[in-house]
């Protein structure tokens, strides 16, 4: 009888713990997109529309990403704005971007500050490279950027619901303003 109930107990008590950590998943990380991109056609300037930001950025206005593709396949970038307001002081940074995924090159690591580097993945990407949405695998940060400075209400929209359907906050974003 005893052995029964504690038996019984200890089966109550697994399936409480099992129970508990069901409905609290830890989410898996982002992945990056699966298919290939043309690392060569995704170069050039990329607006900075909407964001989940980091304190460096939080207050961006006219934000602009630009990537080149360098001979030694990493890639120079220069992360440009204004701070605080369109005529705020202009705050530059220039990462490297390192290809770490080379069967879709959508994965890479970005450095700011040697030897230290931070993942980077490109989780959507239209077929014509004039929209992307970047983002970390916590989902702490994500960048939507075009190649126009601005989109219209509806396609803002879509990428907006691409960027929720990734798991990320989209309370956390700001708009980017643009002149």
């Amino acid at each position: 009888m005893i052995t029964s109930n504690c038996s019984r107990l200890s089966a109550l008590l697994a399936a409480t713990l099992l129970a508990g950590c069901a409905s609290n998943p830890e989410p898996e990380p982002l992945q990056a997109i699966d298919r290939p991109i043309d690392l060569p056609r995704f170069m050039g300037d990329l607006y900075v529309i909407a964001h989940i930001p980091t304190f460096i950025e939080d207050e961006a206005y006219n934000a602009v990403e630009s990537y080149t593709l360098a001979e030694d396949g990493t890639i120079p970038t220069t992360y440009v704005f204004n701070n605080g307001s369109f005529d705020g002081p202009l705050k530059t940074n220039n990462p490297r971007g390192f290809v770490h995924n080379r069967e879709t090159n959508t994965e890479w690591r970005m450095q700011f500050v040697w030897p230290f580097k931070s993942a980077y993945l490109i989780v959507y990407l239209d077929a014509d490279y004039q929209t992307t949405i970047i983002g970390v695998p916590d989902r702490d940060y994500a960048w939507i950027m075009a190649r126009n400075k601005t989109l219209s209400d509806a396609r803002y929209q879509e990428l907006v619901d691409i960027l929720a359907k990734t798991g990320h906050d989209t309370t956390k974003l700001r708009r980017v303003p643009h002149r």
